[in-house]
């Protein structure tokens, strides 16, 4: 097995020991995404600005690996706080071509830098 690790400066970089995308065998496995500007590394001001934010970053990290959010088969939500599910699932909803992708969706004790919302997924390209 081949691993080749995926990175764009069009996402926020990864803020410890490891990649932001990984690509074996066709399939594509993308570390979350917190809703921070890549540029100032800042998160975005409340929770529906930070889930846009970081399915923003998702689609730039998966446009490096060459695919888009319509090659995703799974993603996972991780949320600060449950309450915030309608707000985050709208922004989601506004995201994701049809069909979406299967989902999990948790709430967490905390995420880093202080987040409310990191999103994940597992995307695949066509042609394997």
């Amino acid at each position: 097995m081949t691993r080749q690790s995926i990175s764009t400066a069009s996402a926020p970089a990864a803020i410890g020991p490891y990649s932001q995308a990984v690509a074996t065998d066709g399939l594509v496995f993308c570390s979350g995404q917190l809703g921070l500007d890549p540029e100032t590394g800042e998160l975005a001001g409340g929770v529906e600005a930070q889930a846009d934010r970081a399915l923003r970053n998702l689609a730039a990290v998966l446009d490096a690996a060459g695919l888009t959010l319509a090659d995703v088969l799974k993603t996972t939500i991780f949320l600060a706080d449950m309450g915030d599910f309608a707000a985050v699932n709208a922004v989601y909803a506004r995201h994701m071509p049809d069909p979406p992708p299967a989902r999990s969706t948790v709430q967490v004790a905390a995420l880093p830098k202080a987040g409310l919302v990191e999103i994940e997924a597992i995307a695949r390209r066509a042609d394997r």
